[in-house]
């Protein structure tokens, strides 16, 4: 309810977003009736691995091979599809047909999303092209496991806040993270996972992605006058998060809604070159 709101909020403040926030709005009522309906578990966690496994640097659900029965994601993203498809028919059809007949695993799917090959040179040159286009698909396939994703956070999220995690990487699931928060007086910043909806603690002078801690190599930047907004960079890997700090107005962000709200940020960090 309250996400619903703040897409209203920002829909009224940026209207070149009205479209993406409207399909934000159709995911978030999707995943809470997907979320609701769940009723096994699909990442099973072994608990006595986990403080093993977290001292390790290793997240508790492990996607270098995907041998989990995903038959609940792959139903909530054939229903994420019909989003796309209502907008624009026959984009997404094809796919559709394709993972209900077998032709396309939706385990093979889930798989490159977490262990991408490496990039063709026609591939970059692709995808400079497309980088103007937000790929939906992209979005769904990562949505898909959030309701089953946030399952464990619930379970064990509490457990694993308490420990000394220090990756940039998400310990539930091991997913970079795209966005994150400063809070509280000491000014701490915490990283938040889009895949499974957790946020963890981070140095504040320190690069989630190659761990520099130099601080003339790290460096950020605000836009227009919004000292809420911000982008951390690191110029040695050339990799940028967003960050953004409400203490001043004590509201609570909505870090899916804000992900969307800022991609004047990422276009900007990417002008910058920064990835």
């Amino acid at each position: 309810k309250d996400s619903l709101q703040t897409i209203q909020t920002h829909k009224t403040l940026s209207p070149h977003y009205t479209e993406l926030l409207e399909i934000l709005e159709e995911i978030l009522i999707l995943r809470e009736e997907h979320r609701r309906r769940m009723n096994r578990e699909v990442f099973p966690v072994e608990k006595k691995l986990i403080a093993a496994k977290l001292a390790g640097g290793l997240p508790l659900v492990d996607f270098s091979s995907v041998n989990f029965d995903l038959t609940e994601p792959r139903a909530y993203f054939l229903a994420l599809l019909e989003i796309a498809e209502k907008r624009s028919p026959g984009e997404t059809g094809e796919m559709t047909k394709k993972i209900r007949d077998g032709a396309i695993s939706f385990n093979d799917l889930i798989y490159e999303s977490f262990n991408p090959p490496p990039l063709e040179e026609e591939d970059v040159a692709a995808d400079e092209e497309d980088e103007e286009s937000f790929d939906l698909v992209e979005l769904f396939i990562e949505e898909s496991l959030r309701p089953a994703l946030e399952k464990v956070v619930e379970v064990y999220g509490g457990a694993v806040a308490k420990t000394e995690w220090s990756e940039g990487y998400c310990p539930i699931c091991g997913r970079e993270p795209k966005i994150g928060e400063i809070r509280d007086e000491e000014g701490t910043r915490y990283l938040f996972c889009n895949q499974c909806g957790f946020e963890w603690r981070y140095r504040r002078i320190r690069c989630p992605f190659c761990g520099n801690e130099e601080q003339q190599t790290l460096a950020y930047f605000t836009i227009e006058e919004d000292d809420r907004y911000r982008v951390d960079v690191c110029n040695e890997c050339k990799r940028y998060i967003k960050i953004v700090d409400f203490r001043n107005t004590r509201e609570k962000p909505d870090l899916d809604v804000e992900d969307i709200a800022t991609l004047h940020l990422d276009m900007l960090a990417n002008d910058e070159g920064y990835d």
